[in-house]
């Protein structure tokens, strides 16, 4: 079997796996958020924190929730890392340093799981799994809870209420994210991750020094590292790592977890809103977006001229030998289209424009499907920047599911879609301006260029993964990465749930022969074009000056 063909195989494998899962994991988080009844644990847990999951919020009661919830958390996480040396557990490791702490602190309540650091040289067990892992679950919980809010408020109709935080951060964890990563464990256990609690042991002597080696609960932070689309890994080879993921097999099983719950969320959304073919036309959209993303993905990869990539079946420098082309081609894709940035191979050794595949990947917003909650209400504010410009071009007020989209509306959602790429665009400005901190870049020319425009993309972005050839771990990119993170994640939000208040306070308007009918693939093929078109005419520009420039000139 030739490498493209096995490729093609696995993609497919990957689709039908998706396929028997959309149903029943849509159709059951549609029940989660829309049920009345509390579990025993987490009326316990609302005893605990002082929260009465039964009271209605508005949206800006809803934000101070996540807001607080979040900043608790940044706080919590960054004195763990100050204080490691004298937790139990340390396996030795001083404290963190406070730029580093800050900027870790930041990427995991943010969901967004940027390394500037080596795990298995940094973190001991206690911050491991007392610290990162907690927020890899409450952090893609929280991403949940915002899109199931915007989700209530094209449902609602003269109300401003979109729900409980509470309630729905601490559903999510419990009915969703905790048992789904209970079962991926035991199966990354049961094909060769390692799980336990191990300290530092020799394995053998590697170039004159000794090569040593640290334990860890890996296989249960690898389940919620894709299952919430994290990416943070216990190694700084991540899911290159044998120890993370040891066999072809599990390769293909965590890209189906990365992918499996963004686009199970459509049908959790069509569920909701009362029309499944709603959810079915945003699920056309971010998959026609996936595999197209994938095909150009695998061609400039299996493609390349040259003896050597012919001999080798594709590009493989920076691919692990055991997961191949193909298969690093898909996960690089999916973990850069949604929020994950884990990575079983190393953008900055793809060809010119693979690597700015796996960038636009992320410039898009990372919608198709996206991270856990973030990619569909990404998605739906891009439904009503679509509808609007549909609503220009017949002279008609926009509609979508019966709500108008009016000026206050299309505010909200212009701002959301230009937050991130402010962000991305003058922190790399600034980067590429001041003296020092090109000093980081271990390239120099259009390759160098895309490692600091990479690196501020995966941060305003919430992804995570980097490009591999950039040294981040100064106070400069500790410090502007940190930032760009906090505010690419909580901004957006600030816009989204005020789009949701106002939609909700909305009376619904019944549809007429000049409604846009936002469920047939007329629809579909406008939303994929309109994302492709905006973030085209803004990241063109930068793009032409790194990945694009480097693979013409290839």
């Amino acid at each position: 079997m030739g490498p493209v063909l096995a490729g093609v195989l696995q993609l497919l494998a990957l689709i039908g796996a998706l396929a028997l899962a959309y149903i029943p994991l849509g159709d059951y988080m549609a029940r989660v958020y829309s049920s009345d009844r509390h579990w025993r644990v987490e009326k316990w847990i609302y005893k605990g924190i002082g929260a009465d999951p039964d009271t209605e919020m508005r949206w800006p009661a809803y934000l101070r929730g996540v807001l607080a919830f979040s900043a608790v958390g940044v706080l919590f996480l960054y004195l763990l890392q100050r204080l490691q040396g004298h937790l139990p557990g340390s396996l030795g490791f001083a404290a963190i340093d406070p730029d580093q702490a800050f900027n870790t602190a930041a990427s995991f309540v943010t969901n967004t799981n940027w390394q500037s650091y080596y795990g298995e040289q940094a973190m001991g067990h206690v911050v491991q799994t007392g610290g990162l892992a907690v927020q890899n679950f409450v952090s893609a919980a929280v991403g949940i809870a915002v899109a199931v809010a915007l989700v209530r408020g094209f449902s609602r109709s003269r109300t401003g209420e979109l729900g409980n935080f509470w309630s729905d951060m601490v559903r999510g964890v419990v009915r969703i994210l905790v048992p789904f990563s209970v079962l991926a464990a035991i199966v990354l256990v049961a094909c060769g991750a390692i799980q336990n609690f191990s300290g530092i042991h020799e394995v053998g002597q590697y170039m004159g020094g000794r090569q040593q080696w640290n334990g860890g609960a890996v296989a249960s932070q690898e389940a919620i590292k894709e299952i919430g689309t994290n990416g943070g890994g216990y190694f700084n080879a991540n899911s290159a790592h044998p120890f993370e993921n040891p066999t072809p097999f599990t390769n293909l099983f965590e890209i189906f977890l990365l992918l499996v719950i963004p686009f199970a969320l459509t049908r959790t959304f069509g569920r909701m809103v009362g029309s499944l073919k709603q959810g079915y036309a945003i699920l056309a959209t971010m998959a026609t977006i996936w595999v197209g993303f994938i095909a150009l993905m695998m061609w400039t990869e299996f493609a390349h001229h040259g003896p050597a990539f012919e001999i080798a079946g594709g590009a493989m420098e920076g691919k692990e030998q055991r997961i191949g082309v193909g298969a690093s081609s898909i996960f690089a894709v999916s973990t850069t289209l949604t929020s994950t940035g884990a990575v079983d191979s190393f953008h900055s050794s793809f060809t010119g424009l693979g690597g700015g595949i796996t960038m636009l990947g992320m410039q898009l917003g990372e919608i198709a499907p996206g991270g856990t909650g973030s990619g569909l209400y990404g998605m739906l504010i891009m439904a009503v920047i679509a509808v609007f410009i549909a609503g220009l071009m017949v002279g008609r007020t926009p509609e979508y599911l019966g709500k108008k989209i009016g000026t206050r509306e299309i505010k909200f959602a212009a701002c959301y879609i230009l937050i991130t790429p402010a962000l991305v665009l003058v922190f790399t400005a600034a980067a590429m301006a001041l003296p020092t901190p090109g000093d980081s870049m271990t390239n120099s020319g259009a390759h160098g260029f895309s490692e600091i425009l990479y690196a501020y993309s995966s941060a305003a972005n919430n992804n995570g993964s980097a490009f591999a050839g950039l040294n981040a771990d100064t106070q400069w990119f500790n410090s502007t990465l940190g930032l760009a993170m906090i505010l690419g994640r909580f901004l957006p939000m600030v816009f989204v749930l005020a789009l949701a208040g106002s939609l909700a306070e909305q009376k619904p308007v019944p549809a007429t022969a000049g409604t846009l009918r936002t469920e047939k693939p007329l629809f579909t093929g406008l939303l994929v074009g309109a994302i492709l078109i905006i973030t085209g005419l803004t990241y063109f520009p930068a793009l032409a000056l790194g990945p694009l420039a480097e693979g013409l000139a290839s």
